[in-house]
């Protein structure tokens, strides 16, 4: 079990985000498998020692490394969700906004190639406050149902609305990762344009 960073005194703290950093490293680009305890401590600057101190094993060390970045990545996602989804904005300029900027700044973080490299690898998922699976995908859906009370789109079930949104847009770019930037962002715009002619407020009503 690791250390909480709360109970560690300034040095440890540092030597615990050294050890942080050096993991996601390590893990990014060689796996799981072939990431060894005596690699993060060597790039840390600590001995192998302090890493099974702070975090018990290496398993212990992916876990804290993956937490980490979900939590991350869901605070990135609530500020783009709270920022760009306002009931207040146009609808197509919202969720434009919102898909870019998921895309450039979520989806291209480490944050995010993380969490994938946990997700792909079929290890289990660490124990901890953040979904990391369906998180994100919560909070959409959970904007999606303000804009339908505020009656921006009309759906009796605002959690499939997001889902097809999701799927016109995000998984759609994810699925084909041959395309370049130019062609994602035409992805989004015809999914975002499908999915307000689908379920936007003014068009619904015309």
């Amino acid at each position: 079990m690791s250390v909480p960073t709360r109970a560690l005194r300034p040095s440890s703290e540092r030597k615990r985000a050294a050890m942080l950093d050096a993991a996601r490293d390590r893990f990014l680009v060689d796996g799981y498998d072939r990431t060894s305890v005596d690699a993060v401590a060597a790039q840390a600057g600590v001995s192998k020692r302090t890493v099974y101190d702070h975090f018990a094993d290496k398993d212990g060390l992916f876990a804290s490394v993956v937490e980490q970045a979900a939590v991350a990545l869901m605070s990135s996602v609530e500020e783009a969700v709270e920022q760009e989804l306002r009931v207040d904005r146009d609808l197509t300029t919202a969720l434009l906004a919102f898909t870019r900027r998921i895309a450039t700044q979520a989806l291209q973080s480490s944050d995010y190639a993380v969490v994938k490299l946990l997700l792909e690898s079929g290890r289990s998922v660490p124990a901890s406050g953040t979904d990391l699976a369906h998180g994100p995908e919560q909070v959409i859906a959970a904007r999606f149902g303000d804009l339908a009370e505020a009656g921006v789109i009309r759906a009796a079930n605002p959690r499939r609305a997001s889902e097809h949104f999701t799927a016109l847009t995000f998984l759609l770019a994810l699925n084909a990762p041959e395309l370049d930037a130019a062609a994602v962002d035409a992805v989004f715009v015809d999914g975002v344009d499908a999915f307000v002619h689908a379920y936007g407020a003014e068009r619904a009503a015309s």
